[in-house]
């Protein structure tokens, strides 16, 4: 298939582009900074310079390319910065979701996140409710989820992956991203809220997996959600920082996600089951 993938550079993209050529697709992904069209090419794709926020470059984009899937998977990491992500997930999609349609593409593959639900007990599985009813600032991640998903159910055929917690190679928990360095410096207390991981090499084996999955919502998380109680030491002792405190408290929305459907409907099987030796694995692995 020819498939257009925004977000091409991203923590998963990267990952994504050579195991969706390796599949024998031809692949176009999408960056507006000229820097990063050489590494888009060396994955061997195709690189356009376009910027999703605005509607006449995505449209000129996708009119060029003409694919028969999209897969979104942009996302705004390199900082904490919760309203640019929001915005992403609002005018980003929404730009691609309109250029897919003008040209008519009848399947999308979107990146959404599992720590979305509102409170309740148990493991939330795909059919409870987000919680729009949430406070700021944590309504404001909501909101552009469900702006986000409401879209991409637009496109006849799609599919949105709610990705647990990412770790792995250039996020946040690598050895010099953000959670990283707090937790370093003791500035992350442990608590028992509960956490769904998911390596980023198993977010993109997902993401190409699904372009033979159903249409619908589904939860790709590892098989262990935690509380921080749980998790935090192990991470600490990973990356050689400091034990944490704990401060046994939570938000009650802290409830981690269910991977059921995926492992037991659509034969889901992630590398890295668990973080509890994922952790280890990923800050000791080499992946140059």
């Amino acid at each position: 298939m020819k498939i257009f993938v925004a977000g091409s550079t991203g923590v998963i993209g990267r990952l994504l582009l050579p195991k969706l050529v390796s599949a024998g697709h031809e692949v176009v992904g999408i960056t507006h900074h000229k820097l990063n069209k050489e590494s888009i090419e060396n994955g061997g794709a195709k690189a356009i310079i376009a910027d999703v926020f605005e509607r006449d470059s995505i449209l000129l984009a996708m009119k060029e390319v003409q694919p028969d899937v999209v897969i979104h998977q942009l996302t705004s990491l390199s900082k904490w910065n919760l309203s640019d992500n929001a915005r992403i997930r609002r005018e980003g999609t929404r730009n691609l979701v309109d250029a897919a349609l003008e040209v008519g593409v009848k399947r999308i593959i979107a990146q959404s996140i599992s720590w979305a639900y509102e409170p309740g007990e148990g493991f939330a599985t795909e059919d409870v409710p987000l919680d729009v009813d949430s406070p700021m600032p944590r309504k404001m991640t909501i909101d552009g989820v469900v702006a986000l998903e409401r879209a991409v159910s637009e496109v006849p055929n799609h599919v949105i992956l709610r990705y647990g917690m990412l770790y792995g190679p250039n996020t946040w928990y690598d050895h010099e991203g953000i959670l990283a360095e707090k937790i370093r410096n003791k500035q992350v207390p442990a608590t028992d809220g509960i956490t769904s991981f998911l390596h980023v090499e198993d977010a993109a084996n997902a993401a190409l997996l699904s372009l033979d999955w159903p249409t619908g919502t589904i939860n790709v998380v590892d098989d262990e959600p935690a509380a921080g109680t749980e998790w935090l030491p192990v991470y600490a002792e990973a990356l050689q920082a400091p034990q944490p405190d704990l401060h046994p408290v939570c938000n009650s929305w802290d409830r981690g996600a269910s991977n059921a459907k995926a492992r037991k409907d659509y034969g889901w099987t992630p590398l890295y089951p668990t973080w509890r030796s994922g952790f280890a694995q990923s800050l000791h692995k080499d992946y140059s």
